[in-house]
């Protein structure tokens, strides 16, 4: 057990530090991906092809959110099992989720694929974008069901503590995307289509890589029965479903935010494009959090030490600011070649430079809600993550988004984005510590003590 569960002991800052690094690293090569795509598409010099990669990006992010709710399932419960002791139920677990993943992945693929053509056009595309925006799509959906098989193995490496192997199955991705994309794009001349066929190599090579690790040294999997998917299909979906509603708020905030963007041309639709694929790769580190600080706080939640899961989930919010101040610093004095890095111009120009000068700053609150959420995905509260996600993605951004384009046009769009985060970042943080100051109890104690006075808000649980 002790060589299991080994987040039980140590520094908890340590442990947040390791594992969100090497995780970044590992979710920086997924984003790559499509951060490549882009740099590659910009150099063929056409507005309408940027624009029609931003297109696809928000309904992709549809897709790869579904991947992520599944993976935060398995996630959850494998660590929780080892925490526990259980290695044998967390090797059921680990085999019986994947069964799952696979099934649901492609029912999901299909269902978005049949309304690309529907999808495209909701979002604001039209004429020869809205086309090309599909024909990118209709190659890499059906890939769906490898991405899942990939972030799934990764989520279960990194519940064994194997943020090592959990990287590199990502990196490999990359990597295989770096090589084919200027193959593909410029030696064949296939523009978007090779830029899809691209995407496509690199989940299939994170699917493989990352499932070889598991076969190899941790106990493989176990042949899926009747009897034990039966057992495990509620666990999993207790955490699946709002995990996968979670994510799903996502892209649906980014679609409302793209649709609001769609009114002042394309060259807006690119500057969003740019600065959607900048910032999981400036911040990886802060979007690995979510899935690095599940497993810390699953392990200890499993052993039954509270004290711990308080500490782990406050070195996170430690973690996440020092990690923006750094980030934001950087983006500042890299303005300028980032722009020039994508050809932008005009108003694609000013959003990337907004968005690298102040405004990442306020990514802080993004991080806070992603810890958060990992704290509810692993204390039995999942739902509260898609009561944040869902009421920072439509409560908030639809009115302050709204509000910002009205009063300053394209950048407005990108503020209003930025205080949803705010707003319901600072929301989340406060009923986390509800959370786990009642070690995930159904009631939360109250907040206030009978003579008034405020209980301190990350009290450990008695």
């Amino acid at each position: 057990m002790a060589e299991q569960a080994k987040f039980l002991e140590g520094s908890l800052f340590r442990h947040v530090a390791v594992m969100s690094l090497t995780a970044s690293i590992g979710l920086m090569a997924v984003f790559l991906v499509d951060f490549i795509d882009m740099v590659f598409i910009a150099m063929l010099g056409e507005a309408s092809l940027a624009a029609a990669v931003g297109y696809a990006g928000a309904i992709l992010f549809f897709t790869t959110s579904f991947s992520i709710g599944m993976a935060i399932a398995v996630g959850a419960l494998v660590a929780q099992s080892l925490g526990a002791g259980q290695t044998g139920q967390a090797r059921a677990r680990t085999s019986h989720g994947l069964f799952y993943g696979v099934l649901f992945g492609c029912a999901f693929s299909v269902l978005v694929w049949l309304n690309i053509a529907a999808l495209v056009q909701l979002i604001g595309a039209t004429g020869e974008t809205a086309a090309l925006a599909a024909g990118y799509l209709r190659i890499v959906v059906p890939s769906l069901p490898f991405l899942v098989v990939g972030m799934m193995g990764g989520a279960v490496l990194r519940a064994y503590g194997d943020a090592r192997r959990a990287m590199m199955a990502t990196i490999y991705g990359g990597l295989v995307n770096a090589v084919l994309d200027p193959v593909l794009i410029f030696g064949l001349g296939l523009d978007l289509t090779g830029a899809a066929l691209a995407s496509v190599g690199a989940w299939l090579t994170i699917s493989a890589t990352a499932l070889l690790p598991i076969l190899r040294h941790h106990g493989g999997l176990i042949p899926p029965t009747t009897v034990g998917l039966m057992r495990d299909l509620p666990p999993i979906m207790s955490i699946g479903v709002p995990a996968i509603l979670t994510q799903l708020a996502t892209p649906v905030g980014q679609a409302i935010v793209t649709r609001n963007m769609a009114q002042y041309g394309e060259g807006a639709v690119a500057g969003l494009a740019i600065v959607a694929r900048l910032m999981p790769v400036a911040f990886g580190v802060v979007f690995a959090l979510s899935g690095a600080i599940g497993p810390i706080i699953g392990q200890n939640f499993g052993a039954r030490d509270f004290g711990r899961v308080r500490a782990a989930y406050l070195s996170a919010l430690q973690f996440t600011g020092l990690v923006t101040i750094t980030v934001s610093a950087i983006l500042f004095f890299l303005r300028a070649p980032i722009a020039d890095l994508f050809d932008a111009v005009g108003t694609t120009r000013d959003l990337v430079y907004l968005f690298c000068g102040p405004l990442a700053l306020a990514f802080f609150f993004n991080g806070m809600l992603f810890v958060s959420n990992a704290a509810f995905n692993n204390l039995g509260h999942p739902f509260y993550s898609t009561w944040m996600n869902w009421g920072r993605n439509t409560v908030a951004v639809i009115p302050l988004v709204y509000l910002g384009s009205t009063l300053l046009g394209p950048e407005g769009v990108l503020i209003g984005q930025a205080a949803a985060g705010f707003v319901f970042g600072l929301i989340a943080a406060f009923l986390a510590g509800r959370v786990i100051a009642t070690g995930g109890d159904e009631t939360p104690r109250p907040i206030f003590a009978r003579d008034g006075r405020l209980i301190a808000l990350f009290n450990a649980r008695r």
